[in-house]
């Protein structure tokens, strides 16, 4: 049965709000049941209901749109003079100016104009739109929970995956550009057809290189020029330094001649302080430190072996540490029999370029970097254990140690912006942050960055970035909170305070020990002049001697 009902409206009247009113009721259809259809109702027994108390969802994916970065360059001269003056001769300007400037239009329009500049710079004067008000105030983040998070990740591009073995960031800190090495350190583990391609990236482009190594030989380690960020130095494996300029292509400018390069892998340099900003030193596990100007590397500047004084044992070298703020002659290498030699390269004797040597690790030294704000104390990545030295020869243990881990350290160094924290790398992935300005015996934040182990790390030099390389190619760039990278208040007093009064611990306690020992010696000494050391035949002729001479002295004894 089919009920409808038929509303019939003259079109113009379409569109036009309807006038409801009370009417009485009105039958449209009277349907009765059908008792047929109740004779064939079957209730189901049991009932079996399914709710859930959570709204159903649907799984769906969405990806952004990649872009991509290019670097595009443009070639700007002057431009807006006349055709008959030509821009690239001064006298045609400067006789065109002074013709310019006699002109009654150009004088009548800078006086008009000088009216409201002149009203302009009075606001300026009377409102200072730059001033700071709150110049000096340092934030509170004692109570801030330390944390890091991911900002991006750079890939080994390549099919054969090499370790990120040396990181470095851009010398200015507004260039967010970071120059990694990749290599294959391990003996005889280097496959057919490797490649040998190191890269510089930027942050805000992981995708693509900026800038691409291609060297005859794998980087272990490379760095931008302290002076000209275009340069980037690299040490080899095949032992010879080389440098690119990334104005000029892939290839390298100029590379050291191979028989009087390192014998081994350079696994560390650095940019020394010289005016020209082109001399460079090198370490490698030959024994060897060598000094190169880049202008003429035809040529060694200077050589040194690794060797304490009085000793012909040459020992190699891993990491090496230059601060100019601790002389710009002075540097210090570790080695992988876990010694600190520290030396300075302009000794009057060159016996003496070797100071001193400290021995406290038992295996290979992967981190060596002085304090950014003290420069006698530094620190040393090696074994199972970071510590803390001071550059007093008086002292040759550490002053502070962190505790034995379970894995190998391979890596770390100082914040830039904080006097107290320090950075370490380990072999199973993690990253430990320690603030020695809360407490010493453990770090304050331990983050899993990777299931591979970590091979290299830098600090950017705002303090607030960290680059982490691992063992499969890959590079995290890690941001840190702001209780890790700004310095709190009387920090840098604080720290110093602390390593002051742990190197005079130092020095008390080998004070004691010297003492101890002085005087056991004289014990020792004592103990063996009361030991009766005289024979039984010995003394029988001591007594005969005695008995004799007294006989002779005495006339009665003779005369009897």
């Amino acid at each position: 049965m089919e009920i409808y009902h038929q509303y019939i409206r003259i079109r113009k009247h379409f569109g036009r709000h309807p006038k409801f009113a009370d009417e009485g009721a009105e039958m449209l259809a009277d349907i009765r049941p059908n008792e047929e259809h109740a004779k064939e109702y079957i209730p189901r027994n049991p009932v079996i209901t399914v709710s859930q108390c959570v709204p159903e969802m649907s799984e769906h994916e969405a990806n952004t749109m990649a872009v991509i970065l290019a670097s595009k360059a443009m070639s700007h001269v002057e431009g807006g003079w006349p055709k008959d003056v030509d821009y690239s001769e001064a006298e045609h300007t400067i006789r065109y100016r002074k013709k310019v400037e006699k002109d009654e239009d150009y004088i009548r329009t800078v006086a008009a104009l000088g009216a409201s500049v002149e009203e302009l710079v009075k606001q300026n004067n009377a409102v200072d739109i730059y001033e700071e008000y709150f110049t000096g105030v340092t934030s509170d983040h004692s109570a801030e929970v330390p944390n890091v998070k991911t900002i991006t990740v750079f890939k080994d591009p390549n099919a054969v995956k090499r370790s990120a073995s040396y990181v470095s960031w851009h010398p200015d800190g507004t260039v967010p550009k970071v120059v990694i090495s990749y290599s294959i350190l391990q003996f005889q583990q280097q496959p057919a057809g490797m490649p040998l391609s190191s890269y510089v990236w930027d942050v805000n482009n992981p995708n693509t290189p900026e800038f691409e190594m291609a060297p005859t030989s794998q980087i272990c380690c490379s760095k931008f020029n302290l002076k000209d960020g275009n340069l980037v130095g690299a040490g080899q494996y095949n032992g010879q330094f080389s440098f690119y300029d990334m104005r000029k292509g892939n290839s390298a400018v100029e590379a050291t001649p191979i028989d009087i390069s390192h014998r081994d892998p350079i696994y560390d340099f650095a940019w020394l302080q010289s005016k020209t900003g082109t001399e460079v030193m090198s370490v490698s596990t030959d024994g060897q430190v060598l000094i190169w100007d880049i202008r003429k590397l035809s040529e060694c500047q200077e050589s040194m072996p690794l060797r304490e004084k009085g000793s012909e044992t040459t020992l190699g070298g891993v990491v090496l540490e230059y601060d100019p703020a601790a002389g710009p002659t002075n540097f210090m290498v570790g080695t992988e029999q876990g010694s600190i030699f520290s030396c300075n390269r302009k000794a009057k004797n060159p016996a003496d370029r070797v100071k001193y040597v400290l021995n406290g690790h038992h295996g290979p030294i992967y981190g060596l970097r002085r304090n950014p704000f003290s420069s006698k104390y530094f620190l040393s990545i090696g074994d199972w254990t970071a510590r803390v030295w001071t550059d007093d020869t008086a002292v040759r243990t550490p002053i502070l140690t962190t505790k034995y881990h379970a894995t190998y350290l391979t890596g770390g160094t100082w914040s830039p912006t904080r006097p107290g924290v320090f950075f370490t790398v380990k072999m199973d992935g993690t990253l430990d942050v320690w603030d020695l300005f809360y407490k010493h015996n453990e770090p304050t934040l331990t983050v899993q960055v990777s299931d591979h182990p970590l091979t290299a790390f830098g600090a950017h030099e705002s303090g607030a970035n960290i680059a982490i390389g691992t063992d499969d190619g890959s590079t995290t760039i890690l941001q840190l909170s702001a209780g890790l990278s700004e310095m709190a208040a009387n920090e840098k007093a604080a720290i110093n305070n602390m390593f002051d009064r742990e190197t005079q611990r130092e020095k008390n306690l080998e004070k004691a020990i010297k003492e101890a020992k002085v005087k056991a010696k004289k014990e020792a000494a004592r103990k063996e002049e009361l030991v009766d050391n005289f024979t039984p035949d010995a003394l029988k002729a001591l007594e005969d001697e005695f008995f004799k001479a007294t006989a002779e002295g005495d006339p009665d004894a003779a005369a009897a």
